[in-house]
């Protein structure tokens, strides 16, 4: 097995600034939302609040002109509805639902904190907050700025609350490919790969399946782990690059437990004659 060179080993260890690094340190590959949705699903939102402010403050005037506020009143009443419309509506709703605004459900997407995990009620209320300023008092300007120069596309309130928005539908994903390799043909025909632990070969076949939608430096990377840790239970272990082994392994093991099924298939149908 080829082995990378020390720059390459280098790139393989980075974590791109778009992976999620939980806190066992294993870098997860989660889409986040782009900055034309993003922007699309805080303009729903918007325009939500102050349909609901326009409406109380209608149903307000309303009880004026009937007598039943006074000036005073109306004007708390107005100040006390838009703090619930700007801080404490969109603190609920994102704590209650994870993270979720009909904003973000329309484009597919939620927040999340920096490591992947749901958010709390600290952290959309450092959200609301700061989008008061960012969303409502530069009219967006301060949101869409920050999100032009953010990996993630995130805004001045994610960044101050340690959050991001992640996509939550992705496209239909394409069936696992668990072929051999072309050229390792005659390595499996005499290749041993049946003492490899049972755990050890599900995390083997997990990243080939998944490995097309990895991102390129944690894809190489996870492959070059992969194999070295494989590579006391591959007899004989052929000079090729890592993930070319672990797809060929995978395609071996796979064979053998075909082979072994049809055995014992014929061993019962023996057995029942």
């Amino acid at each position: 097995m080829s082995t990378p060179s020390a720059p390459a080993r280098a790139t393989v260890q980075a974590v791109r600034d778009d992976e999620v690094l939980t806190g066992e340190a294993v870098a997860l590959d989660i889409q986040p939302v782009g900055l034309v949705l993003r922007a699309t699903g805080a303009l729903i939102d918007v325009v939500v609040s102050i349909g609901l402010y326009v409406l109380f403050a209608l149903a307000v005037w309303r009880l004026l002109d009937l007598g039943v506020l006074d000036d005073a009143t109306m004007r708390i009443a107005l100040v006390v509805m838009l703090v619930i419309v700007l801080v404490l509506l969109p603190t609920t709703v994102e704590t209650l639902t994870k993270g979720r605004s009909l904003g973000k459900l329309v484009v597919g997407g939620r927040v999340v904190r920096s490591d992947g995990g749901a958010i709390g009620f600290r952290h959309a209320l450092i959200r609301a907050l700061v989008g008061v300023f960012e969303t409502y008092m530069t009219a967006g300007g301060t949101a869409l700025l920050v999100g032009m120069f953010t990996p993630r596309s995130q805004r001045l309130g994610d960044l101050v609350a340690g959050t991001y928005a992640e996509r939550t539908r992705t496209p239909r994903l394409p069936p696992a490919d668990f072929s051999l390799p072309a050229g390792m043909e005659s390595w499996a025909a005499i290749a041993d790969v049946g003492r490899m632990p049972d755990r050890l070969g599900r995390r083997v076949s997990q990243f080939v399946a998944g490995a097309g939608r990895m991102f390129p430096a944690a894809r190489e990377r996870v492959a070059y782990d992969l194999a070295r840790e494989i590579a006391p239970f591959v007899s004989p272990l052929p000079p090729v690059p890592p993930e070319i082994l672990l797809r060929a392994v995978v395609a071996a093991r796979r064979d053998r437990e075909l082979r072994a099924l049809a055995l014992q298939d014929e061993r019962v149908a023996r057995l029942a004659r």
